[in-house]
């Protein structure tokens, strides 16, 4: 029957499990419930529990896999351990260590942002490619960097946190981490809404995005941009300036081949190319600007394929 291989994607809420066999062809996927309950203690039990399940239902002995690749949301280091997830209720944890009794096979784990990049760059809009960074614009903006085929973690995992570089000095608002000015403040759709509504207040420009009020959405700028409204235009101009800018900086140390955007943003399409690229090529050092962009292409699978790269190497 040959040999499998585990992916798996631990979310807040769901964890994502995928069984691939060695050339990562997906065989089964499927989904189980973060119990994130008593600090996250029965989260990798129940993964053990559903990859045994799985893997006896479908035929395989234990010997028949390759091993579990596990993406988490936290800074995880070489050795598989995480240095808290506060979503999941856990403090440090290894992962690696703590699941592979369970399963009986290795584990290797990474950070979740890190490992669906390197999923992109296997099976996604990376495919072909070795240089790759790969950028999640969604309520935040997280961020994967590949060198050379493999992926650059960092000392303690937090490698690739594109999303609390520093693009603007002048703000005075916090980011969720903390800090003030991090790309996430203007790059995700949660900030793309907010750089709308400070625009909308400024004065009484029209725009048809006035007439969503609080219940206003990236989704919502992004189609208005399309339609050539010219406050939403304003806003997309403002994104891709800040998005550029920051890529450039990131280019400057990683020299991607190519930018592979995903995300709940990354949906408004192509268009997004359209505002990142000038200010992209304004700002990147000139050995740096024949970078591509690229759509990412697995969607919420990136995880799951990418955990499973984590393991066949």
């Amino acid at each position: 029957m040959g040999k499998i291989v585990f992916g798996v994607d631990i979310g807040g809420t769901t964890v994502k499990l995928g069984m691939f066999d060695s050339q990562g062809t997906v065989l089964e996927k499927w989904e189980i419930p973060t119990v994130t309950e008593d600090h996250g203690s029965h989260i990798l039990k129940d993964i053990a529990d559903s990859v045994n399940e799985k893997r006896a239902a479908c035929g395989y002995a234990a010997e028949d896999v390759i091993g579990v690749g596990v993406g988490a949301p936290g800074p995880v280091d070489a050795a598989g351990l995480i240095y808290g997830a506060v979503n999941l209720g856990w403090g440090d944890l290894n992962i690696a260590e703590t699941l592979q009794p369970l399963v009986g096979v290795p584990v290797k784990a990474g950070n979740d942002a890190n490992v669906a990049a390197l999923g992109e760059m296997w099976k996604g809009g990376g495919r072909g490619c070795q240089d790759v960074v790969a950028v999640t614009l969604g309520t935040g903006v997280g961020g994967g960097i590949i060198v050379n085929g493999s992926l650059v973690a960092g000392f303690n995992g937090a490698g690739g946190e594109i999303g609390h570089m520093l693009v603007e000095e002048e703000e005075t608002e916090h980011c969720n981490c903390g800090l003030c000015g991090c790309l996430e403040q203007y790059a995700s759709a949660t900030g793309v809404v907010r750089l709308a509504k400070r625009r909308l207040a400024q004065d009484e420009a029209a725009s048809s995005l006035r007439s969503f009020g609080d219940a206003l959405t990236c989704k919502d700028v992004w189609d208005a941009v399309r339609e050539g409204d010219a406050l939403a235009v304003e806003i997309a101009q403002r994104f891709g300036y800040y998005l550029g800018k920051g890529l450039a900086a990131v280019a400057c140390v990683a020299n991607p081949e190519v930018f592979v955007i995903g995300g709940g943003v990354s949906k408004a399409g192509e268009i997004l190319f359209e505002y990142i690229e000038p200010s992209y090529q304004k700002y990147a050092f000139k050995g740096c600007r024949k970078a591509r962009f690229q759509l990412a292409e697995l969607g919420n699978d990136a995880g799951i394929y990418g955990a499973a790269k984590l393991v066949l190497g």
